[in-house]
């Protein structure tokens, strides 16, 4: 099918940015406003072409640039990566060997976590101590 006629579903494509930014309907409805809910955004989603002021205003919750929705072409983006990548293409890239230690990757992962807990319970520990004065007062 010749691309320069082949129209864009522009409604498929707010689907799409959607999907590739874990978010669901009832998030986006919730960003868009108290007129929106998940069977309007279901419904949005199956449109050819969506209002530019609407679109605008999508794309804004979602982050992305309006042309980006109007213009994505998952065919066109699936035949691009399906033509650059082959005869084991990929692997000649400079970064292909890894020179790293995952056991120390894990160590890291394990240090931060341990970290992280520990804010978190210095957190829950000032949260007691403001309740405790909180009942003294009473």
């Amino acid at each position: 099918m010749d691309t320069s006629t082949k129209t864009i579903h522009e409604g498929r494509n707010v689907k799409r940015f959607r999907e590739m930014l874990g978010i669901k309907q009832e998030a986006l409805a919730s960003a868009l406003g108290e007129d929106w809910n998940q069977k309007k955004i279901s419904l949005l989603e199956a449109k050819e072409s969506i209002e530019p002021p609407i679109l605008e205003d999508v794309a804004k919750a979602l982050k992305v640039p309006v042309d980006a929705i109007k213009n994505f072409d998952e065919e066109a983006a699936i035949n691009i990566i399906g033509n650059s990548f082959h005869d084991e293409a990929a692997a000649y890239n400079e970064n292909y060997k890894c020179n790293f230690n995952p056991l120390d990757k894990y160590i890291e992962a394990i240090e931060e976590n341990k970290k992280l807990y520990e804010r978190l319970l210095q957190t829950e520990r000032e949260k007691v101590t403001l309740l405790e004065k909180l009942l003294e007062k009473k």
